[in-house]
């Protein structure tokens, strides 16, 4: 909303002490980037390991003795699949089968946490609270009570393990544990947006100071912004609500599909539609990625799309890869017309450009890929 207060992270005076530039995102003031700036940021998280600070996301807990059965309602992916200790990518649905964002599922013994984008973080707990009905559980907004710092890159293990004695090598990819580090009480989770290997730690706010000083510094992690997080994700084709996925596009049009579980034995929002979708042979439309052919204007968000001199829609995410050193982005095409190879043009600011379509991800050296457990 206009006029509105930014709110700032438990790690915003040593953003400003490194001199990062700090931009608007999901109601904060967050880094963009710092003085090193973005592509040597990227560069850092792909080679070595670097720190992000990701306090801005939403997390919601949700205990009591219906919370598993309410919560695979409330989401499309399983979460009876779920073991103590295991987190789970999945999405909140409307009732036409879209996202209304996508987020994370953790379970733990007692509870299950929630974790959503910043920007989406209202609309997301009001449509939380809304499906409680009679359902007995307990429901909690606790995004101001969690820092949350990301660590991504081939050396986390290292940096994270020199400030923890939690045994790292037995986390498993989109596992977790309670341990200290940096004498923090936090969750530790193999998890990340960025294709690497890397941890996000929760922990108190008040332990802020104590865990960044241990994390980040010379011979440690290297602070890196939201800017180098969102060529990370591009590169690996991690889809970004608000421009790969919004309230218009549907799971099985994202390249999702994986992560509704239609025979799971519990309704959930949009069920029904995301059925006939499957039902009648799949969707009309794909989301591609693509690279761009020469170089010039590099592709960005809004940009007109065209197949054979027809608009088909728009760039949804586009920028520079620093790790391939070409333009790359995503766009819906007709799923005819989604296969690899397959010529596009861009019109950049009335320069139209070639592009063709690439199987994501682009990157395909990152680290995440040999931990998965």
């Amino acid at each position: 909303m206009a006029g509105e207060k930014l709110k700032r992270t438990p790690f915003y005076d040593f953003h400003v002490a490194l001199k990062a530039k700090l931009v608007p995102f999901g109601g904060f003031e967050m880094p963009v980037h710092y003085p090193t700036g973005i592509t040597r940021e990227h560069e850092i998280v792909r080679s070595e390991v670097g720190v992000f600070d990701v306090t801005h996301m939403g997390e919601f807990e949700v205990s009591g003795p219906d919370r598993n059965a309410f919560v695979n309602r409330l989401t499309c992916n399983d979460v009876s699949a779920l073991t103590e200790g295991q987190a789970q990518y999945s999405a909140l649905l409307t009732d036409e089968g879209t996202f209304i964002d996508d987020c994370l599922v953790y379970r733990f013994e007692d509870r299950l946490m929630l974790v959503v984008n910043a920007a989406n973080s209202k609309k997301d707990w009001d449509h939380v609270v809304s499906r409680k009905a009679g359902i007995n559980v307990r429901l909690k907004d606790i995004s101001d009570q969690v820092a949350l710092l990301a660590v991504q890159g081939p050396k986390s293990e290292q940096l994270v393990g020199s400030v923890t004695s939690t045994d790292l090598s037995k986390i498993s990819y989109y596992h977790f544990e309670a341990g200290q580090v940096a004498g923090a009480d936090c969750f530790i989770s193999r998890t990340g947006y960025t294709g690497e290997d890397g941890f996000e730690l929760y922990f108190r706010p008040r332990s802020a100071a104590a865990v960044w000083g241990a994390l980040v510094g010379e011979g440690r992690g290297r602070p890196v912004g939201l800017g180098a997080r969102d060529s990370l994700r591009l590169e690996m084709g991690y889809p970004l609500y608000g421009t790969d996925i919004d309230d218009t596009v549907n799971p099985y049009e994202a390249g999702l599909g994986w992560i509704v579980k239609l025979n799971k034995g519990a309704p959930f929002s949009g069920k029904g539609v995301l059925q006939q979708i499957k039902g009648s042979g799949g969707a009309t439309r794909r989301l591609v990625g693509f690279v761009a052919g020469e170089k010039g204007p590099i592709p960005r968000h809004g940009y007109d799309v065209y197949l054979a001199d027809r608009r088909v829609d728009l760039v949804r995410s586009g920028g520079f890869s620093p790790s391939l050193k070409k333009a790359i982005g995503t766009t819906y095409l007709p799923t005819h017309s989604a296969d690899a190879g397959t010529r596009i043009q861009i019109d950049c600011r009335g320069r139209r450009i070639d592009a063709e379509v690439a199987k994501m991800p682009f990157y395909k050296g990152g680290s995440v890929k040999r931990k998965k457990g």
